[in-house]
């Protein structure tokens, strides 16, 4: 403390009489204010860079950045000022180590605060409420899984860098490493199901076999990929519900994605009538009813007798739509619609089951058989 005081009132006579405790608030005020303009220079020039660029200052919040940026830059030039002018000042162990400690936290919440800003910004340009939206949701599910591993990769590293600001923890990390032994290999087996997991997320995101907003059909339930982290996935089911998975569940597991390549889906409808139904005014009854439907993308419709059982016919019917919500939707109005038809229509069609009685002396007369004859 007497070496720095002594330099300053060489270097400043008129400082000989001030306290030493003011001297190094002076230089605290004099660093935080320095590192306050830089700060507003700063959030000038990427204000201007966003200005410069519509598309991009459209997207940026830049609001966002301000208040980690108006206090981490002059805190951090607060401590450097004072240990370059007067480095005797933090020659306290505690007072060293906490300036260390805050230093890098301030560092990590600016770093984050930048990840959120650009990932949010990239997220925005791409909208998934569009009909044709399959480059947005790959889009989206990318940035996603990447701002969770840089997030990961920036906890570990700010981390990483106070244990090796201490002599201390940096000896007590090297001796726990060379002392792992068995307990190295049962803490790998107890993580073998977490670091499968974080695999899993990033191979998800290079590959995306699923992506944000796909429709799936996952363990008995239909839903859409609500959010994909690097340990599990959130499904929101049709009925508001949520459903949470492990992320290497889709990469173990069979499911179904309505969406991998096409938000366009076909829709099945199954109808069971009578052997005597005609299945020619059901197709063009199926026909009127799409033409009004702004339900229908115009694409498929069929009508065909899939399956003829003993007591009655099985009918299948295939209609298009651009997704699957609509698709639902479309297949409810075809299957309300053409029942109604056939009741109104045709009501001795519809489903019955048929029993043949006959007498004691019946049973033993054969009856007299026309011949069968072709069909034209």
């Amino acid at each position: 403390m007497i070496q720095w005081s002594a330099r300053l009132s060489q270097s400043f006579p008129s400082l000989s009489y001030v306290p030493q405790w003011i001297v190094v608030a002076g230089l605290a005020v004099l660093g935080f204010a320095v590192g306050a303009a830089v700060g507003r220079g700063a959030m000038a020039a990427a204000r201007w860079l966003c200005q410069r660029n519509p598309d991009l200052f459209k997207h940026v919040n830049l609001a966002r950045l301000r208040t980690p940026l108006y206090t981490v830059i002059p805190i951090l030039c607060a401590f450097l000022a004072v240990r370059a002018a007067a480095p005797q000042a933090l020659a306290n162990p505690v007072v060293l180590g906490v300036v260390k400690i805050v230093s890098v936290a301030l560092i990590y919440w600016l770093v984050r605060r930048i990840i959120d800003i650009a990932t949010k910004a990239a997220t925005r340009r791409y909208d998934i409420t569009a009909k044709d939206n399959l480059r947005a949701r790959q889009a989206r599910t990318q940035i996603t899984v990447i701002k969770s591993i840089a997030e990961v990769f920036v906890f570990l590293l700010a981390l990483s860098a106070i244990f090796l600001m201490f002599d201390t923890l940096r000896g007590l990390g090297v001796s726990i490493l060379a002392s792992a032994g068995v307990a190295g290999v049962v803490l790998g087996f107890a993580a073998q199901k977490t670091l499968g997991n974080l695999l899993a997320g990033i191979q998800i995101a290079l590959t995306q076999p699923i992506r944000i907003e796909d429709a799936i059909v996952v363990e008995n339930e239909w839903g859409w990929v609500e959010e994909i982290t690097l340990t599990y996935v959130v499904v929101r089911l049709w009925d508001l519900r949520r459903l949470v998975l492990p992320i290497s569940y889709f990469i173990e597991k069979p499911f179904q994605n309505w969406t991998r390549t096409s938000a366009n889906i076909i829709g099945t409808v199954e109808l069971y009538a009578d052997f005597a139904l005609p299945i020619d005014p059901l197709r063009e009854e199926l026909k009127r009813l799409l033409a009004g439907s702004m339900l229908w993308d115009g694409k498929t419709q069929v009508v065909q007798v899939t399956e003829a059982m003993p007591t009655v016919i099985k009918i299948r019917v295939l209609v298009s739509a651009v997704d699957s919500p609509t698709a639902f939707d479309l297949r409810c109005l075809v299957r309300e619609h053409l029942t109604a038809f056939i009741v109104a229509n045709y009501p001795h069609c519809l489903p019955r089951t048929r029993a043949i009685w006959e007498a004691d002396d019946d049973r033993n007369r054969q009856p007299d058989r026309p011949a069968p004859q072709p069909l034209p």
